[in-house]
């Protein structure tokens, strides 16, 4: 994945990222209603890259995290014997954020 282009990642030192993902969460009902940014790098739910801490890990159950990361000792998809694999291409069409991710995980394997 790209980690430092994505917000959930850069909550602890970008402001506006901070910002956008409170917004996100409390759509979703994860905050509260006046709720904002500082609640969230308070509580710490952002991601620090899937060998980050678990502890503030936003998704510390994620699949992929569990497959590559635990399983496979892997620092990211890309990297697999078995990418792409069915269960991550079938991911990538959930939306246009997985699809993204999934794009410059193509291009990071055959970078390598």
């Amino acid at each position: 994945m790209d980690c430092g282009s994505c917000d959930i990642f850069r909550v602890p030192n970008d402001p506006e990222a901070a910002r956008g993902v409170a917004e996100w969460f409390r759509q979703r009902g994860w905050i509260k209603e006046g709720e904002g940014a500082e609640d969230v790098v308070k509580r710490a739910p952002y991601c620090l890259g899937c060998r980050g801490d678990r502890a503030v890990h936003w998704s510390p159950d994620c699949w992929i995290l569990k497959c590559c990361v635990d399983e496979r000792g892997l620092d990211h998809c890309s990297e697999c014997s078995e990418f792409p694999c069915e269960r991550l291409s079938e991911w990538a069409k959930m939306n246009d954020g997985y699809s993204r991710a999934f794009e410059r995980l193509k291009r990071m394997r055959n970078e390598s």
